[in-house]
């Protein structure tokens, strides 16, 4: 099935969705790597987590003026964020966006707190900028450019691919 979303993002809408699901997002998500990550653990988080959307991407900024711009975005490897991924979801994140599959402290806290690991095509960081309308904010930009949290204003997102469901499933681990 093939879906298009709106954040932030409620029971409802990752009830309807399955392992080989396609997505499209619009509305607001947010960029986070490892060390975004570490401080949302130890420090709490910038911004209200429930029904947001992480991506695992560091983006590539051009500043304008007091403007920023999206030059690209491409998803991370997601499995760096294992250490942290677990509880962030439990502080109410819906959904968060990478790409090579997380452990399973991540499939567990994805059940329990029905959230979805959606998969982006690594190699198609100018193909994902085409859904960004522009940049909202920064966060924590002491951490450097990759590692800051961006807040981003998309319109139809993606494709994304949910590769690991809120009902155990993980399109990884199909048919091993």
């Amino acid at each position: 099935m093939e879906y298009e979303l709106s954040t932030p993002l409620t029971d409802e809408d990752i009830n309807k969705l399955q392992v080989g699901d396609t997505v499209y997002l619009s509305g607001k998500i947010f960029t986070a790597r490892d060390s975004a990550h570490k401080r949302i653990i130890e420090s709490g988080a910038p911004m209200d987590l429930n029904g947001v959307v992480l991506f695992h991407a560091g983006p590539i900024i051009k500043q304008k003026d007091d403007k920023y711009e999206i030059v690209a975005v491409g998803p991370t490897t997601s499995m760096r964020m294992n250490p942290y991924e677990a509880d962030v979801l439990d502080m109410g994140v819906k959904a968060v966006i990478g790409k090579g599959g997380m452990d399973e402290k991540t499939q567990e806290a994805l059940v329990r707190n029905n959230a979805v690991f959606l998969t982006a095509v690594g190699g198609c960081a100018a193909l994902y900028v085409n859904g960004i309308n522009e940049v909202n904010s920064v966060k924590w930009l002491d951490l450097g450019m990759p590692e800051a949290i961006w807040e981003l204003d998309v319109k139809h997102f993606g494709p994304l691919i949910v590769t690991m469901d809120s009902n155990n499933e993980n399109l990884y681990k199909k048919n091993k």
